[in-house]
């Protein structure tokens, strides 16, 4: 079997001296799983490089219902969305999913070393682009797909995050209840349900004896969704 990611983590594309900076001015901090590292509205003044563990990044949608975003890990950065903003709060939440280590690194601290360093922020900025437009595919997809849409390309970002090339298709090496499955598509588990049930149907998918799906048919969501075929530092779900 293929893994099929190959994504750099975030610290991963950025050079050492931009990661040397995050870590010379960091303070290590131990996190409890199932505990918020923020939530969203809170006052903000850190961003986060996780170096070990796991957390989910969610949004509250206008209805109140939670919307997740991504699954970060060991190498991510979050909380990056409040640089060089002015009285910064969290637009996101990040939940510690297990026992966690986090470099909390201050924003005020980190925006006087860039300012001394224009290559460093230019760098910076050039990163964080990439999670803007990460948040703004996602949220495309919902908007502009639907329901349907939103988990069609939510298991393409799934294939891409944690898919492994079998003879079958391309298995999601990730459990997730379909309840989960319907927080990353801002609808119902009923709707999910049905969904998962129609495509299998159609041979699209299977599931298998551990509650893992089997993607059979990629290119039948591709064409559903009109993919751009976006690059995996964007269109993954990690």
């Amino acid at each position: 079997m293929t893994i099929l990611s190959n994504r750099k983590r975030d610290s991963e594309l950025i050079s050492d001296e931009l990661a040397e900076l995050l870590t010379s001015i960091g303070t290590t901090r131990k996190i409890k799983a199932h505990s918020y590292l923020f939530r969203e509205g809170d006052e903000a003044s850190e961003l986060y490089l996780i170096t070990s563990g796991r957390y989910q990044i969610s949004k509250l949608t206008s209805d109140g219902k939670e919307l997740y975003l991504r699954i970060c890990k060991e190498k991510d950065i979050i909380g990056e969305l409040i640089l060089y903003a002015y009285q910064p709060k969290y637009m996101l939440s990040a939940l510690s999913l297990t026992d966690s280590e986090v470099m909390a690194v201050k924003v005020d601290v980190l925006e006087q070393k860039l300012l001394k360093n224009p290559e460093l922020t230019f760098e910076f900025m050039r990163w964080f682009s990439i999670h803007v437009r990460r948040l703004q595919t996602k949220i495309a997809d919902l908007v502009i797909n639907g329901k349907k849409g939103a988990l069609y390309s939510t298991l393409i970002r799934l294939s891409n995050s944690y898919g492994i090339k079998t003879k079958e298709g391309v298995l999601i090496d990730l459990h997730l209840t379909n309840n989960e499955l319907a927080k990353f598509c801002s609808a119902t588990r009923e709707s999910i349900n049905r969904m998962l049930s129609d495509l299998r149907k159609k041979k699209v998918i299977s599931i298998q004896e551990d509650g893992k799906i089997l993607i059979h048919d990629l290119e039948f969501f591709r064409s559903f969704i009109g993919c751009d075929q976006c690059p995996i530092e964007v269109c993954n779900i990690d």
